[in-house]
């Protein structure tokens, strides 16, 4: 009887411990999909604020200053003058060929417009130059999409892009640099700096370039791996003075 008794205790609690672990992982599934939750929506809200600063330009021309250090290509600094205006309007003029890779453009812009045509996931905190920037992850759900994937650092306070990684089709994955200063107030920097991938970048027919001509097969894999840097400096802003489309035909 004795025993009976002490095998139904031992029943009776497991079955209560068992209940109570059921409890507490629903409880903890909970908070873990509510934590989700609202780190989605907390980075959406942190992109749509980037998005509606970089909005304010509708239309701008700039002077461009281009440095490029990659592997097998010879070039000189150069002049350039960029021209955007929304939605999709890009142009660079330069008597020389220009490398600009314009995902560090317009890329945000396109990105963050339809925030119902990606994911985006808070993945925390960096300091970037004394700012503690936010860093974002987004995930486009369209497989039509040139972007793979974005990752974003952006300052959450001035709503600026200190930082972005975009891994695209096109071109690979490209990291840029932002510095800003007077034109900050419409998202618009100073300074970048990208770094590309040298296999994967498409460089503009006509570039000098020894790429594709090594004879020495090895050195050429061992470039082809590296990472190739391009230095833009941006002055002498012209801000919502108004760019006609023909401007963009030529």
């Amino acid at each position: 009887m004795i025993n009976i008794l002490n095998h139904g205790k031992v029943i009776s609690s497991i079955s209560l411990f068992q209940r109570n672990v059921s409890r507490k992982c629903v409880g903890v599934l909970l908070i873990v999909l509510s934590t989700s939750a609202f780190s989605q929506s907390d980075a959406k809200q942190t992109l749509r604020g980037v998005y509606n600063k970089l909005q304010k330009a509708k239309d701008y021309s700039v002077q461009a200053n281009i440095k490029v250090d990659m592997p097998f290509i010879r070039m000189l600094p150069i002049d350039a003058t960029i021209y955007y205006k929304q939605k999709d309007k890009f142009k660079v003029e330069s008597k020389s060929i220009a490398i600009v890779p314009r995902q560090g453009f317009d890329q945000a812009s396109k990105m963050l417009a339809d925030t119902n045509a990606f994911t985006a996931v808070a993945q925390g905190t960096e300091m970037i130059a004394g700012v503690n920037t936010s860093i974002l992850n987004i995930i486009p759900l369209s497989d039509t999409s040139d972007l793979i994937l974005g990752k974003l650092w952006v300052d959450p306070k001035q709503n600026l892009i200190l930082k972005s990684q975009l891994t695209t089709k096109s071109n690979g994955t490209i990291l840029t640099e932002y510095t800003y200063g007077a034109q900050s107030a419409y998202g618009l920097p100073d300074k970048m700096i990208f770094s590309v991938d040298v296999k994967k970048f498409k460089v503009p027919k006509g570039v000098t370039a020894d790429l594709n001509n090594s004879t020495d097969e090895k050195k050429k894999k061992e470039n082809e791996n590296k990472k190739g840097k391009i230095f833009i400096t941006l002055t002498n802003y012209q801000v919502n003075k108004g760019i006609p489309d023909e401007k963009f035909k030529k």
